[in-house]
């Protein structure tokens, strides 16, 4: 404690003489609860910002000295301040997208799904593709999949594709069907099925691969359709106090936000993924073209998926799922083929992130990994699994062993309580989203949302990891509440841990002297609340590189 005590005045000492050799700051903050994430100084009242970068923490007093004539000074009035959000799993380019097309998330019923298209019909002319996503029959009171019926009964003059909330599957109706040239004579593209009713017929449903058959033939966005859906989707992320995410969208995407940021309309920092499979030569030229150093935006691992989703019933298990005992589905990657493409992406050079659901395909993504170190000897690699939600236990270890990274989505457990514990049954009930221990074997974590798959908003994952409840309560305790973990473990692993994910953390992740001032400003302080309390705190600020990004109006 004595030895703690030093440092720390040795720091606001160091800090004080900084002050007084220094330029003004741009902006202070001040008269505030500074949460920082630094242990040599882990709460704070006020924070100085230079040229983007935190120049000073301190009391009030202390971070006085660095107000200038054209500093701009913040007063707090005692509220809470964190490091910003780091996402470590988005789609920004599906979010976009789905901000311009039908919103049917969150309807409860298949007739709600219905009316929510229904009313958009008239935007369309007559043939024209009308799409949307985040469809989830486990909510509606039906509890069943849409079918090319239900569709065809909004309209039978326009092609329709709605992609369910997890993106792994989606239902067309029979005219996208007919255009797509799928019928009951159509066999299951490999890594894929259409699925079909008791006749044979195709039912509108389809899976994983199966899903390309018809959303090639969708129309891709104008350059400016795409920009602005992109606009809306960091405008999103500020909103909820995200301040960077790692990002897994289309080339195009990329183009289009570095087109952005050199107009200086970037507020959140993008790490974007590449694809897996692009031959290496092309993942070369990616990487040069994004580059891998800047602060704003860079290009980073690339991203593989080995199977499907878990609510689709598509995840690759050891074990048959309990509710279905014929399906242990299917893996996207033939094993040994994955280790010789991870072996390759290793050796380049190349951070590899890889989906995977089930605890068969975590198995395999982590045998992958392994067969890179032993030939490659890469040992700060920091290769991630991305979802690992079914985790069989004698796996868990092996994270630590070979330095892979949990790139976790605790908000999911929000919608997936509703189905996981009948499709792994009770015996392996365990294996599900083990943040705890994960965490306990020595596994670094990295949160974020999957968003648009979830609600890019934090807040909620802070809360489901230390409940493991639904928004409304319940299970009492908690499902499986032996995995639960801390609220201050839940925001490190939302923000140190994410930015170790992106190799990162030397300059992200804590409000320390010369990292990035990327910040937020909340309501409440949050690790001194109540779970349900963390739901209904407001984003108040939101700070990138030192400028505000999002400021909630206050009331007049």
């Amino acid at each position: 404690m004595k030895k703690t005590f030093v440092l720390q005045l040795l720091f606001l000492g160091i800090a004080a003489g900084l002050c007084a050799q220094n330029p003004p700051a741009d902006l202070v903050l001040t008269g505030g609860n500074i949460y920082t994430g630094d242990i040599r100084l882990p709460r704070a009242e006020a924070i100085a910002i230079a040229e983007g970068n935190v120049a000073a923490t301190g009391t009030s007093e202390e971070i006085g000295q660095w107000v200038g004539p054209q500093t701009r000074v913040i007063h707090l009035k005692g509220r809470f301040v964190m490091p910003g959000f780091n996402d470590a799993h988005t789609h920004l380019g599906g979010a976009g997208r789905g901000m311009l097309s039908v919103q049917v998330e969150a309807t409860r019923s298949v007739a709600e799904f219905q009316r929510r298209i229904r009313d958009r019909v008239s935007d369309y002319r007559a043939g024209e593709w009308i799409t949307g996503r985040g469809w989830d029959h486990s909510l509606w009171r039906e509890n069943r999949v849409p079918t090319r019926g239900d569709l065809d009964a909004v309209s039978r003059r326009h092609p329709m594709f709605f992609t369910r909330v997890d993106g792994h599957s989606g239902v067309a109706n029979s005219l996208a069907l007919e255009k797509a040239g799928i019928t009951r004579l159509t066999l299951d593209p490999e890594g894929g099925e259409i699925v079909r009713d008791t006749m044979g017929e195709p039912t509108g449903w389809l899976k994983e691969k199966a899903t390309r058959l018809v959303s090639r033939l969708i129309p891709d966005l104008t350059p400016e359709q795409r920009k602005r859906g992109l606009s809306l989707a960091l405008a999103e992320a500020a909103r909820h106090g995200v301040t960077s995410v790692q990002d897994n969208s289309g080339w195009e995407d990329f183009l289009t936000l570095l087109e952005l940021k050199r107009e200086g309309k970037l507020t959140v920092r993008v790490t974007e993924w590449l694809p897996f499979t692009a031959p290496l030569a092309r993942l070369a030229e990616m990487r040069r073209t994004g580059g891998t150093k800047d602060s704003w935006l860079k290009t980073g691992a690339l991203k593989g998926v080995t199977d499907g989703s878990g609510g689709s019933g598509s995840a690759a298990m050891l074990e048959p799922f309990a509710n279905a005992r014929e399906n242990r589905s299917i893996l996207l990657f033939d094993p040994e083929e994955l280790k010789k493409m991870v072996v390759e992406r290793d050796a380049a050079g190349f951070q590899i992130t890889l989906h995977a659901i089930g605890d068969r395909a975590n198995r395999v993504a982590l045998d992958a990994f392994e067969a890179a170190l032993r030939a490659n000897r890469r040992a700060d690699a920091r290769h991630k699994i991305e979802h690992a939600q079914f985790v069989h236990a004698d796996d868990r270890s092996r994270f630590r062993e070979l330095g892979v990274i949990a790139s976790m989505q605790p908000s999911h457990v929000l919608a997936d309580l509703r189905w996981a514990p009948t499709l792994l049954g009770p015996e392996r009930e365990y294996e599900a989203y083990s943040w705890k221990s994960l965490q306990d074997a020595g596994a670094h974590l990295a949160f974020g949302t999957d968003y648009p798959v979830e609600a890019i908003n934090p807040l909620r994952g802070l809360y489901a990891s230390v409940t493991r409840e639904f928004i409304d309560g319940g299970p009492r305790g908690g499902w499986l509440p032996e995995e639960k973990i801390g609220i201050e473990d839940a925001i490190r692993a939302y923000t140190v841990g994410s930015a170790y994910a992106e190799f990162e953390e030397h300059r992200k992740g804590t409000l320390m002297p010369g990292m990035l001032a990327d910040l937020v400003v909340l309501s409440r302080d949050i690790t001194r609340v109540s779970p349900r309390e963390i739901l209904t705190t407001e984003i108040l600020l939101t700070v990138v590189g030192g400028k505000i990004v999002y400021e909630k109006a206050q009331p007049e």
